[in-house]
């Protein structure tokens, strides 16, 4: 593998984390939303 392929790799794999952290944190912002909504909702 040259220089280039392995630089390549790792900014795929930091990318690829970075991506999954914020895929995450918008998934419980969303169902926090929705507990919100739903408790608000009931009182």
């Amino acid at each position: 593998m040259s220089t280039v392929d392995i630089i390549t790799l790792i900014a795929i794999i930091l990318f690829a984390r970075l991506g999954i952290r914020l895929f995450m944190r918008y998934r419980r912002m969303k169902k926090e939303d929705k507990d919100n909504s739903s408790t608000e909702n009931d009182s």
